[in-house]
């Protein structure tokens, strides 16, 4: 479902484009430019979590807004095996198709989240070691080799900003991220070895995770209006903060 959605967008893309990556079960993990191809670079990402496949589409409206200035990549689809469990099986599923939560798999604190366990299953799985996952593999290479000025995880649900990690951030992009979406910017506790918490602490730039749609929706939201607030987010964002 989704995944040949992106699929099929990505057969059709003009601009600068690749594949980044693969899943544990062999799907591509596609990346798009947009904007200017020179100068500091941005790296958005979306659906980490299988259940939360809806910011696949927001990640292809982004598309379609023209930035004013600078330019960067857009990842609408971490986690397809994830999304393709959700869809046909398990609606509830966050994890990749090996049970891990993909979004505790990476080198920041790892295993040290207040949820954390290392039984596989639906979420919170951290995997048996730090970028144990294909799917994590691919983006921290990716990101290696990009080294964005910033990056943004779109994610749902509860119209919340996470912004700072180990005491380290930058409030300017949450706010900015707050005046377009009216979202609330957060600080958030027990949580660790997620992708925007690795970019602050190990690759020391800032990081901004997107809680889209209302905390009383129901996983997965599979209608792209409930995340109307974050249309614009992006170009928003890097129209303002990339200045």
């Amino acid at each position: 479902m989704i995944f040949e959605e992106v699929k099929k967008f990505y057969r059709s893309y003009d601009g600068k484009k690749c594949v980044i990556g693969y899943s544990f079960c062999g799907r591509e993990i596609f990346a798009f430019h947009t904007g200017s191809p020179t100068g500091r670079q941005f790296i958005a990402t979306y659906a980490i979590h299988g259940r939360e496949w809806i910011t696949a589409r927001l990640a292809l409206r982004h598309l379609g807004v023209g930035l004013k200035s600078g330019g960067g990549w857009v990842i609408p689809l971490v986690n397809p095996d994830g999304a393709e469990i959700c869809n046909h099986v398990r609606p509830l599923w966050k994890a990749n198709a090996r049970g891990v939560d993909l979004n505790c798999n990476f080198d920041a604190d790892w295993g040290s989240g207040r949820l954390n366990t290392k039984s596989r299953g639906g979420e919170n799985c951290i995997g048996d070691y730090p970028f144990s996952e294909p799917e994590t593999i691919a983006l921290k290479n990716f990101t290696l080799k990009i080294r964005p000025y910033v990056t943004l995880s779109f994610h749902t649900k509860g119209e919340e900003i996470y912004w700072e990690y180990d005491g380290k951030g930058d409030v300017r992009g949450a706010e900015i991220l707050a005046a377009a979406t009216g979202y609330r910017p957060l600080k958030i506790y027990g949580s660790a070895g997620g992708y925007k918490d690795w970019c602050i602490q190990k690759l020391h730039i800032p990081a901004y995770t997107v809680e889209c749609g209302a905390d009383n929706l129901t996983h997965p939201i599979n209608d792209l209006k409930k995340l109307k607030k974050c249309y614009k987010a992006l170009k928003i964002f890097i129209d303002r903060y990339g200045k």
